[in-house]
């Protein structure tokens, strides 16, 4: 018997109400999206969640004591604490640019961790 999951796409402004029949890891239906991207959010959703990480690291001699970091593109959820694990071991050097790459390929997901602002250095 094919399971039912119920979704809330967060794609666009619509929050269409989606309905996902599976079984196992294959999804067999996808019904209530009013456009292919609720389709392929719902299908990622249940098939492997992504999500962007967002975060801080140390930083040393910056005008603050943490930079804010995020991922270039959403990483799979179930990655989320191994990355976290990683992001906890990083330390910077001020000065930072906003956008600079932090560290390629966080977590071996291919995904690069960047600034999300710059800082200074003090």
């Amino acid at each position: 018997m094919p399971e039912v999951k119920e979704l809330v796409c967060v794609n666009c402004p619509m929050g269409c109400r989606i309905t996902v029949e599976m079984e196992g890891k294959t999804v067999l239906s996808v019904k209530g999206n009013s456009c292919p991207r609720g389709k392929a959010y719902a299908e990622s959703e249940c098939v492997r969640p992504m999500r962007i990480l967002t975060s801080t690291v140390s930083i040393h001699n910056g005008t603050h004591r943490v930079l804010p970091v995020i991922t270039a593109d959403a990483i799979p959820l179930d990655l989320m604490k191994q990355a976290m694990d990683e992001v906890r071991t990083i330390r910077v050097e001020a000065p930072v640019k906003e956008g600079q790459v932090i560290r390629e390929n966080l977590a071996g997901t291919g995904v690069a961790l960047i600034a999300s602002r710059s800082l200074a250095r003090k």
